[in-house]
């Protein structure tokens, strides 16, 4: 028996598009499904660029106030796709109105506001997530799996690189539709909350929680052109920050983010060294997860072979994670397939009753840790996360 699972999408933009595409998708490739989504209504201010993005990815209805979007009986389930200085008063709405909520990252502005958003969620008892779907790269959840099999054994370092050239120019204005994320009073933060968030969530998944950190941020272009008011103002927003971590396990990790890194486009890498073993990712080639073995789990002995080294695993075949789902062994998977598989994991945890993260409690877990780093490089000093082992 399937179920109709009835979708208000607020914003038409980048994330707008990647979740309408993974609500049309989902039950193609994951059949055994029992909610089906339905795309009900979008929202936004503009009517017009509304209507268009209805009409192009399938809604049957408009709308341009969210509260009103809110208060809809025919809507089931509000994805907050809008930019994340509304996440807070979207999310704590929906969940008072009983609907499911669905968040883009960075949860929201800062954890205060993280943590609002989480007690709603949690005394509406509502179905909650946020789309970090980095996790649900198949190389990525593999690299979790290694984790979980012990083949990587104690963990001693951590390091992450998140790394994009698209604010280099100072020709390049803040704030309005397209460039809200230059925009501290919008955005929150810039690369902390844009990029690291993405990296933090990921590190957290693989080697648990983030408990120090010491950071330092830049802004290399001080003014920019704000275009709603065409007038030059000061830029808010981190273009560049660098911070060391140390886990609650022991082990030490270092991250760096900038959009000043002439030539990446989307270099987001990881790479977890231990004793026994270690792993590599980079989301520029993501097919591929880079493992080295020095011990087996399975005995605790060295590896002694004349071929030992790193390890290039093409994650395609079907025994790998998600793959069974799409095409045949040496067939790769894109960008657009990670939220597919994304939502496909929420709604099977959702159906079967079982936790799924990361849900609102996870995602604040990463925001305390953004919080801490921006603190951190205010402040010149480490500072402690607050971040629970549950988060």
């Amino acid at each position: 028996m399937t179920k109709p699972l009835r979708i208000g999408m607020i914003g038409y933009g980048f994330m707008g598009r990647a979740h309408s595409n993974a609500y049309l998708k989902v039950n193609r490739f994951f059949p055994d499904l029992e909610h089906r989504p339905v795309l009900q209504v979008a929202c936004a201010r503009n009517a017009e660029k509304t209507r268009d993005f209805a009409e192009q990815w399938g809604y049957a209805d408009v709308e341009t106030d969210w509260r009103k979007l809110v208060e809809r009986d025919d809507v089931d389930a509000i994805d907050v796709g809008c930019p994340n200085d509304s996440h807070r008063d979207v999310a704590v709405a929906a969940a008072k109105a009983g609907k499911w909520v669905l968040c883009e990252k960075p949860l929201a502005m800062n954890a205060a506001e993280a943590e609002e958003m989480t007690r709603a969620v949690e005394a509406a008892g509502v179905p909650n997530m946020v789309w970090f779907n980095y996790r649900r790269v198949p190389a990525i959840a593999l690299a979790r799996q290694v984790v979980e099999e012990g083949r990587v054994g104690r963990p001693f370092h951590y390091r992450a690189t998140y790394l994009q050239d698209w604010t280099i120019s100072a020709d390049v204005p803040q704030g309005g539709a397209g460039l809200w994320r230059l925009d501290v009073d919008v955005a929150g933060s810039g690369v902390t909350g844009d990029l690291l968030a993405h990296s933090i969530d990921t590190a957290m998944w693989l080697n648990g929680p983030i408990v120090q950190v010491v950071a330092d941020t830049e802004t290399f272009v001080k003014e920019r052109v704000h275009q709603e008011t065409g007038q030059p103002q000061p830029v808010g927003i981190d273009d560049a920050c660098m911070f060391l971590a140390r886990f609650a396990n022991g082990s030490m990790g270092t991250f760096e983010s900038t959009r000043y890194a002439r030539g990446r486009k989307n270099y987001n890498t990881f790479e977890l060294n231990g004793a026994d073993g270690s792993v590599h990712f980079d989301l520029e080639d993501p097919q591929y997860l880079d493992f080295f073995e020095y011990a087996r789990p399975s005995t605790g002995t060295k590896v002694e072979d004349h071929l030992t080294g790193w390890r290039r695993i093409h994650v395609t075949n079907s025994e790998h994670p998600y793959m069974d789902k799409w095409w045949v062994p040496g067939c790769t998977i894109g960008y657009e397939h990670t939220f597919v598989n994304a939502l496909a994991d929420f709604l099977e945890c959702v159906e079967q009753g079982r936790p799924f993260e990361p849900d609102f409690r996870a995602a604040l877990g990463t925001q305390r840790v953004c919080d801490a780093v921006l603190e951190s490089a205010r402040e010149k000093r480490w500072v402690d996360t607050g971040v629970e082992p549950s988060e």
